[in-house]
This record gives structure tokens, C-alpha cells and sequence, in this order.
């Protein structure tokens, strides 16, 4: 497991929050971060290839890479609103997971490994959009 670390490859042109090729979920606990993680491992993923985030990274690293992200106007994408959704769920102890899975497939293959888990929240950051992978 990699320790968290933001970068500017990790950040939007304007300095918020967006990991071109990650698939960033958060889960109630840790126990449950954890689970996901011993998952993926199980089925053959790197665990150099994920990070754990636990509440206070979020809330003090991530959150705070909104900043001025929509003023004057507010922005044309939804970079922002996915970070102050983060926030919410880790402003309630829940833990983050982020694994590098560039290819379509990968994802794919991924939230169906974890079906079952108590995903609260995933999304998949690409190039241009950021894809909803929970309901």
C-alpha cells in the first residue's frame, strides 16, 4: 500500500483534487477499507496500487484543494462538488480507498470484486469525466 501523497499530478489545473486513472471510493470504516483492499489483493491487483485514506487525510488534505474552486463563477465541472462529497462522507468517519485503475476494465472488473462490500461512495476520475461507480 502507497501512503498518500498529493501531488500536482493528482490536482486540476486550478489546484482540486483529481487523480487521472483512480478509482477513489470511501467506506464506512476501516475494517471495511481494509476488506476492499484484501479483495482486490485476492484478486491479483497490487497493493502498490492503492492507498488508504482515512478520515483526517481527507479532511485535511484533500478538502482543503477546493479552495476558491468556483468563484467567481462556479466551475464547468463537477471536481469540486465530488471533493465536498468526499468531505461529507469522511466528516462522518468514513475511510477512503484510492486504487490506480486506468482501463475501462479494470474498473469494471473491480466493483465487481467488491460487490457485497458497503461501498457509500466510488468514482472513477478519467480523462475528461469523473464516472459514477455506485449507485
Amino acid at each position: 500500500m502507497k501512503p498518500f501523497v498529493l501531488d500536482s499530478s493528482m490536482q486540476t489545473m486550478s489546484g482540486v483534487f483529481y487523480p487521472t486513472g483512480y478509482v477513489v471510493m470511501m467506506l464506512p470504516t476501516r475494517d471495511d477499507a481494509k476488506q476492499a483492499m484484501k479483495v482486490l489483493t485476492d484478486h491479483g491487483m497490487s497493493a502498490d496500487a492503492m492507498t488508504l485514506l482515512s478520515p483526517e487525510t481527507v479532511l485535511s488534505e484533500i478538502a482543503r484543494t477546493v479552495g476558491n474552486a468556483d468563484i467567481p463563477l462556479p466551475s464547468a465541472g463537477t471536481e469540486a462538488d465530488t471533493v465536498r462529497r468526499m468531505t461529507d462522507f469522511a466528516s462522518n468517519g468514513h475511510w477512503g480507498l484510492m486504487v490506480y485503475a486506468p482501463g475501462q476494465q479494470e474498473s469494471a472488473d473491480m466493483m465487481a470484486w467488491l460487490k457485497g462490500l458497503p461501498l457509500s461512495y466510488a468514482q472513477k476520475y478519467r480523462q475528461l469525466v469523473i464516472e459514477d461507480l455506485v449507485d
